[in-house]
């Protein structure tokens, strides 16, 4: 498995956000859905990485939004037949690593409360709970995480 940052306009990665995008709103209504799309994936203040089989096929991806306070964890999807392979947390590795090495220190995220897969994971990663941040409204639907690095 490989990780490379791309663009995520590629027709293989688009598939995956597309099937990331019907698993989320099969868990929450669309008002409660913070995706990023496409076009907004591609701004110069987002890096954005995709995991590759030996084949080259996109399993997964993730992206971080980088702001001045801060960088956002986005877009975190493996697709199910590659998980439990421990390829989440090497994407949110690598992009933490990446957004430290332009100097970001602190790392937020916002996920919903129905994804225990993903909590567990946020958590064994070193995320912590926290209120809402930037434009997020509190809501019952999200939970809100924090790490900083060390």
């Amino acid at each position: 498995m490989q990780i490379a940052f791309e663009t995520p306009d590629r027709p293989d990665v688009r598939a995956l956000v597309v099937e990331l995008d019907a698993y989320l709103y099969s868990l929450y209504p669309a008002e409660n859905v913070y995706a990023l799309d496409i076009a907004s994936l591609l701004a110069p203040n987002v890096l954005f990485a995709v995991v590759r089989d030996a084949a080259g096929a996109a399993l997964g991806c993730g992206a971080i939004v980088l702001a001045a306070e801060y960088g956002e964890i986005k877009r975190v999807y493996v697709r199910p037949q590659a998980r439990g392979q421990g390829l989440a947390r090497r994407l949110i590795g690598a992009l933490e690593a990446k957004a430290m090495e332009g100097g970001c220190r602190s790392f937020m995220l916002e996920t919903g409360p129905t994804q225990p897969e993903a909590l567990m994971l946020y958590e064994r990663l070193g995320y912590r709970y926290r209120g809402p941040f930037g434009d997020y409204p509190a809501s019952p639907l999200s939970v809100f995480m924090q790490k900083d690095a060390q």
